[in-house]
């Protein structure tokens, strides 16, 4: 265990709970693509964090919890809401009406490259170990493999767009770092969560309503408007929760190793919900992303140097 209780480690809960994390976050592709048929990304990008805030504080509110009033938890927020909201949501949501949404799940999956990174820089207990960067390496190989080559078949044809991609990646990195001092400073994850959309929200108001001038707009119509309040609630609200929990107990770059996971949500969604086919190259990307959380996680060597031992 590191420094403030940061398990490098990771335990079954929360291996449980990323899990959790990344069907929550794969199902957020879908409800954006169904959303940005009726709404401009700016506009989709406020209700989502919005939605969420609301969400969330009636959720504090029934559960009897406040919300801290400190300037220098709130700065954090901002800070937070930035790196992790407002930077990432409208770079990917702008990027997605670019290109194709595999080759934005593999640039989003460049995250846990970033974080190991970033964390090795800014952190003392989350160093980069040649092992755990050949697990993200492996889990890498794995997404691109499983996604397959056609996903790749535009890479360099909307180089700003994949660029902004790339940057929404990075910018996840810098904020799993940022939002470890929540724990430190005793803020709950709900608490967090809530702070961070709030913030979030206020900071990406005005750019609304510059860019997209809302009120011009047609409303959307039922289904729109299902896919935000799913996107905001689940793939936004509890997806944040969660996001915080794990971030509190496993650090930053185990967090993020979320986005290895969820292509493999995606895809699995599809087979059981929509009826599609699992293919070979499916289940040989996700043995190599399965090979490389193990690798991260480091428990299958230990068990074999242990039989080796004995």
């Amino acid at each position: 265990m590191g420094d403030g209780g940061i398990r490098l480690n990771m335990g079954f809960m929360d291996w449980a709970l990323l899990v959790v994390l990344s069907l929550l976050w794969g199902g957020s592709y879908f409800f954006v693509e169904v959303a940005l048929a009726a709404l401009p990304p700016f506009t989709l990008v406020l209700l989502r964090v919005a939605l969420a805030a609301a969400g969330l504080h009636l959720f504090l509110r029934v559960g009897g919890t406040g919300m801290p009033s400190g300037r220098g938890v709130w700065l954090a927020f901002f800070g937070m809401g930035l790196l992790n909201n407002a930077i990432p949501f409208s770079l990917i949501v702008w990027g997605q009406t670019q290109i194709a949404s595999g080759l934005a799940s593999i640039l989003n999956a460049t995250a846990p490259l970033f974080t190991a990174l970033v964390a090795h820089a800014a952190t003392r207990d989350e160093q980069l170990t040649g092992g755990r960067l050949a697990g993200v390496v492996i889990g890498f190989a794995g997404v691109v493999a499983m996604l397959g080559p056609e996903a790749l078949a535009g890479l360099g044809d909307d180089l700003l767009a994949q660029i902004a991609c790339l940057a929404a990646a990075l910018s996840y990195a810098f904020a799993g770092v940022f939002g470890r001092r929540f724990a430190r400073l005793g803020v709950r994850p709900a608490q967090t969560a809530a702070g961070q959309v709030t913030a979030s929200s206020l900071l990406l108001l005005p750019l609304v309503l510059l860019v997209d001038r809302p009120w011009t707009l047609a409303m959307p119509g039922p289904g729109a408007w299902a896919a935000v309040v799913a996107l905001a609630l689940l793939s936004t609200a509890l997806a944040y929760i969660l996001y915080f929990r794990i971030l509190s107990t496993s650090g930053a770059t185990n967090l993020l190793l979320v986005t290895l996971l969820i292509p493999v949500t995606a895809i699995l969604l599809g087979v059981f919900i929509l009826g599609e086919r699992l293919e070979a190259v499916h289940l040989a990307g996700m043995a190599l992303i399965a090979l490389g959380l193990a690798v991260l996680d480091g428990r299958p060597a230990r068990v074999a140097r242990g039989l080796l031992g004995s």
